[in-house]
């Protein structure tokens, strides 16, 4: 939701990428997420993908708060985009810049996003690591254009 805490839909509510409506919700109201609020602070985000033969990949990530889930960007044809297309099903843990695990792993859900929703991610990216989440979001923007780069919605499991 943008800051000022109005949707761009006029009921107020957002589509769900899995094809409900989410209704809107501020930060820190309604029941609360413990591993959304830890995974949420983190600097980095280890997010591990699953191969279709169940092999782990793990890729450290940088990521944004975006109500009641996370958001990453992220090169559209990578290997992560194309395992959580196969496999929504993710492993999440804090982490360092290496991509070393600082805390512990929970479980959660991935969801590519479509364009819209991917600006919407770009801009929470670029916002939350200042200048340089900024210089590199232009500079990947321009390098690939707009779709070469997506947005991906994550919902770690509750607790």
């Amino acid at each position: 939701m943008p800051r000022s805490g109005r949707s761009h839909h006029p009921d107020g509510a957002r589509p769900d990428p899995g094809g409900g409506v989410e209704e809107p919700r501020q930060a820190g109201t309604g029941p609360g997420n413990p591993a959304l609020d830890r995974l949420g602070a983190a600097r980095y985000l280890a997010v591990t993908t699953f191969r279709r033969s169940g092999q782990p990949v793990v890729t450290p990530v940088w990521l944004a708060r975006d109500g009641d889930a996370l958001v990453v960007w992220t090169v559209a044809d990578s290997g992560k985009v194309k395992r959580i297309r196969h496999t929504p099903t993710v492993r999440l843990a804090p982490c360092d810049v290496r991509g070393r695990v600082t805390g512990p792993e929970t479980g959660g859900r991935a969801v590519v996003l479509g364009p819209e929703d991917s600006d919407r991610a770009r801009r929470l990216v670029s916002r939350r690591y200042g200048p340089l989440g900024w210089l590199v979001v232009t500079l990947s923007t321009l390098r690939r254009g707009r779709t070469g780069t997506v947005g991906v919605r994550i919902t770690p499991a509750g607790g």
